[in-house]
């Protein structure tokens, strides 16, 4: 895949306080994580410099960092290709989503004020009507744990777990959204639980609650992901 799918994935450079080198890579972060870019699609560094209307040098080191970052490989005289989606990923991601959970929210407990439970809680009440628009839940259950790593003062965690939900958020628009529209329902309720716990300071239930929370979604989605595999195999 080339050109076609680069033309429909690049925005505007935009951003006149960022290095030219954050805006591209913020803004191919979002289309690989969105699945604008496919899994093992091609990307030509001349081609996405023509569309960001700057030098290659910006876009080369943008892909260098999303490489680091797992969601981009480079290789000699292959050039760079948007990263493949393997089964491992999904125990990766939650074992990462469960270990930043567990420190933030052990943080979290004895540094937020009643404003901030007030506003986790509204948080929840606004998720409570959006379990019908995946997107829209998603995006509001990404809000929802970096506000949880403000309150907890992690800015390195913080964005950690992002990296990490952006990760996970690209598995679910793949392979996983017909178990995810099944599983919101009870993840909710779990961060519900955490709420409470959270407000008590029950740092023992806390922990209990996040770890069931993100082990019975990396059973659940890894069950489906390989029926999916196996589906496609055939």
């Amino acid at each position: 895949m080339g050109m076609t799918a680069t033309k429909r994935a690049v925005p505007a450079l935009s951003g006149a306080f960022r290095s030219k080198k954050d805006v591209v890579l913020e803004a191919m972060r979002a289309s690989i994580a969105g699945g604008v870019f496919k899994p093992g699609e091609r990307l030509v560094i001349d081609d996405l410099a023509a569309q960001f209307g700057i030098s290659p040098i910006p876009v080369r080191e943008a892909l260098q960092q999303l490489q680091a970052e797992g969601f981009v490989e480079i290789q000699p005289h292959v050039g760079a290709t948007v990263t493949r989606i393997e089964a491992g990923q999904i125990t990766e991601v939650f074992d990462l989503l469960e270990a930043f959970e567990l420190i933030s929210g052990r943080a979290a407990c004895g540094r937020m004020t009643k404003d901030d439970f007030a506003r986790m809680e509204a948080m929840l009440r606004e998720m409570d009507g959006l379990e019908k628009d995946l997107d829209a839940w998603s995006e509001a259950n990404m809000r929802l744990h970096q506000f949880i790593c403000d309150c907890a003062g992690m800015p390195l965690v913080k964005s950690m777990l992002t990296k990490a939900l952006d990760h996970w958020d690209r598995l679910r628009r793949f392979y996983l959204n017909d178990v995810f529209k099944h599983r919101v329902r009870a993840a909710h309720r779990e961060h519900w639980q955490m709420l409470r716990a959270m407000r008590t300071c029950d740092v023992e239930r806390l922990e209990q609650v996040v770890r069931d929370h993100n082990r019975a979604a990396r059973d659940a989605y890894t069950e489906h992901f390989q029926k999916a595999l196996k589906r496609e195999a055939m």
